[in-house]
């Protein structure tokens, strides 16, 4: 077996590939960049090299450094990761001319299958159910809207090398065409170095399904399954499960039958992925084949047992595969979760900064027999970066059946710190908790109609409404209760305001009367007033106790919460949820619910009323800077008059383009920042009016 490997690539990827490698005994050396420096990769590796400066163009992409580095380590193979430099076939064949062997598929399977172009002629010629399009280069934005108005709206644009989401689009107007074919083409550039772009139908309510394939260097070829992949935002993967709650064994079998020949056909030998687009009636079509492991492969993992990355280092070193297509069995179902460092509730705006705090849920296996599982690069004080992807994890989850698993990863989300940067967390919290996701009722459309005014946070129903704040208030006494005192005396009634942080509704006040057997006690006894707002309850106190770590902010309550027939209400007995107090308010997560609540005592919120509320100074004449990037794009100049819904500028961040728009109509009065300026979050791009002065 190899000796030593140097992994080109970073972050949880490059983790991901030494955990395998320490547990088979072979040395590691991790690449690192300026922005890496002490980044978690290059701790745990048994050696490290640095590259360069932060921009991947200047450190991770350059073969020439890492091929350099293979040889000054003295290292017998090189894991490419999952991207970057995976799907570059030249990479490959100057790996095998210095001697190294590269942990992937053969050069001529990656210039195959890597680039999506020539991969779809393959599909094509050898019969594989392929998808109505265009397959060739498209010169400029006239001809792809030609295109586009032969094969019919909606279509996809996609870059014919690279993944991630990045240089795609989808356009169901000839406008939209245009303008996304010049995003496309400008991502697929500083992502991949390659501008080429094809077009092709993009088919209504379809799911988004993978198949994980591994194969030798003697022809032998198997498929592990499929991973359901269609919980998408701007053609990028959120949420992935294996195995699909969609397809039948028939359909199963028929598309891992076709991702073999596939494979098989262009000589493929590692692990790799073959995508496929699947309509409502379980009709399937080559989307495009993976040259390299899938961000995704946790879930394919967890279901058959199978360690894809030590499978890649065997074959790579020469072994057959001892796997047949007979041994696998998909076993109970797993669910991933990717984690960004984006804000949900502003467009998804990435975000960097330093992670203040960062504490995941345990990996372990639970007493249900459940699995919870974290694959990650970052650890808490590390920065995020603006030259990088925003991932901060993937969370996993198993379970025996499908809702186990969605529990599980549930609770994992619930138990998830992460302080210092915005997180998705509360958005897949929200997904994982709608009733669409629970049946299985995907498409990749998900997102876009179960939100489609933008991610608000998810609302809250009466009841939830009385027992959170019930909760809150039973946190707050027990935290601070020794401040609000009558005469000597304990204050006996209290009145809660909520308000959802990111949904435009008025607050909520609740009332309620309490009991504390001392001040030492987590137990508290908590009466709604009036009683009737809560129908059903008991005529009594309701008892909650509280459980309260301070390390990881989470506040663990047993409420005891009956209706008349003495059954459980629509909330659980137990609620675990993460508060934090942000002075005056009190600012509570749980399940994708994030609630601000102002507490007070009843003789203190008599007068509160009377108390003039804050001035909000008006911005909506400036375009603010969502994020810290890069401004690549002026498409306006001053004085020119602005119409609803036009393109503004375009700020790149973190690879990717982001388009901002103008909310009304307006004149541009001033240009802050030239085009190439770096620009930080909040800071004024441009200022408007709204009727032009005479």
């Amino acid at each position: 077996m190899f000796k030593k490997i140097l992994i080109a690539n970073r972050g949880e990827i490059a983790c991901r590939v030494i955990k395998t490698a320490k547990k088979m005994n072979i040395k590691t050396v991790a690449v690192y960049s300026d922005a890496d420096r002490y980044a978690e990769h290059v701790r745990l590796a048994d050696e490290t090299v640095y590259l360069g400066k932060s921009p991947a163009v200047d450190s991770y992409l350059k073969s020439e450094l890492i091929i350099r580095a293979c040889k000054d380590k003295k290292c017998d193979a090189l894991h490419p990761g999952y991207g970057f430099l995976s799907e570059n076939a030249n990479f490959a064949e100057a790996l095998d001319k210095a001697g190294i062997v590269f942990i992937g598929p053969s050069k001529k399977a990656i210039a195959s299958m890597g680039d999506k172009i020539e991969s779809k002629k393959i599909a094509k010629a050898a019969k594989i159910n392929t998808v109505p399009g265009y397959i060739g280069v498209i010169e400029n934005k006239d001809k792809a809207v030609e295109i586009a108005d032969e094969i019919g709206y909606p279509v996809m644009i996609k870059a014919s090398a690279g993944g991630g989401g990045k240089g795609m689009r989808i356009a169901f107007s000839r406008d939209e065409v245009a303008h996304g074919f010049e995003r496309a083409t400008s991502e697929a550039i500083n992502s991949f170095g390659d501008e080429r772009l094809f077009i092709e139908k993009f088919i209504t309510e379809p799911r988004h399904i993978e198949i994980q394939v591994l194969a030798d260097k003697y022809g032998n070829t198997v498929y592990l399954g499929e991973r359901e992949c269609s919980i998408q935002r701007r053609n990028q993967k959120v949420i992935e499960e294996a195995p699909s709650p969609f397809l039948d064994e028939s359909t199963r079998k028929k598309m891992g039958d076709q991702a073999v020949q596939l494979a098989q056909k262009v000589g493929y030998s590692s692990a790799g992925t073959v995508e496929f687009i699947v309509d409502k009636n379980k009709n399937f079509y080559f989307l495009e084949m993976n040259t390299r492991l899938q961000v995704e492969h946790p879930v394919t993992e967890l279901i058959t047992g199978i360690d894809l990355v030590e499978q890649m280092i065997c074959i790579a070193y020469g072994e057959k595969l001892k796997i047949t297509q007979d041994s696998i069995i998909l076993n109970g179902s797993a669910i991933e979760s990717r984690i960004y460092a984006e804000n949900p509730y502003k467009s998804f705006l990435p975000s960097i900064g330093r992670l203040t705090k960062y504490n995941p849920p345990q990996e372990k296996t639970h007493d249900d027999g459940s699995i919870t599982r974290n694959d990650t690069g970052v650890r808490e004080g590390d920065e995020v970066s603006m030259f990088y992807d925003p991932m901060i994890a993937k969370l996993c989850s198993w379970g025996k059946t499908r809702d186990l698993s969605i529990e599980r990863m549930e609770s994992a989300l619930d138990n998830f710190l992460l302080e210092g940067i915005d997180n998705n967390i509360p958005f897949l919290s929200s997904i994982l908790g709608s009733k669409r996701f629970k049946s299985g009722d995907l498409t990749t459309s998900f997102i876009e109609d179960e939100y489609p005014n933008g991610f608000q946070g998810r609302a809250v129903d009466k009841n939830e409404e009385w027992i959170l704040s019930t909760l809150l208030l039973a946190y707050h006494i027990n935290e601070t209760s020794k401040d609000f005192t009558i005469d000597g005396g304990f204050s006996d009634e209290w009145e809660v305001q909520i308000k959802n942080k990111n949904i435009t509704s008025e607050a909520r006040n609740f009332h309620f009367k309490i009991k504390k057997p001392s001040m030492l006690s987590q137990e508290i006894y908590i009466k709604p007033m009036p009683l009737k707002s809560l129908s059903g309850m008991i005529n009594d106190y309701i008892k909650v106790n509280l459980e309260t770590d301070h390390i990881t902010k989470l506040v663990g309550a047993n409420i005891n919460l009956f209706d008349k027939k003495k059954t459980k209400i629509s909330m659980p007995e137990y609620i675990k949820c993460r508060i934090k107090n942000t002075i005056p308010n009190l600012e509570l997560s749980y399940r994708g619910i994030s609630l601000s609540a102002f507490i007070l005592p009843k003789h203190v919120a008599n007068y509160h009323k009377y108390m003039k509320p804050i001035k909000i100074i008006d911005k909506s004449n400036l375009l603010l800077c969502p994020m810290p990037g890069k401004l690549i794009k002026v498409l306006v100049k001053e004085n020119d008059f602005i119409e609803e819904g036009q393109a503004l500028c375009v700020v790149e961040a973190m690879k990717m383009e982001n388009t901002l728009l103008a909310e009304k109509k307006c004149v541009i009065s001033k240009i802050h920042f030239k085009e190439g300026d770096t620009i930080s979050v909040d800071e004024i791009i441009m200022e408007f009016v709204f009727e032009k002065k005479v």
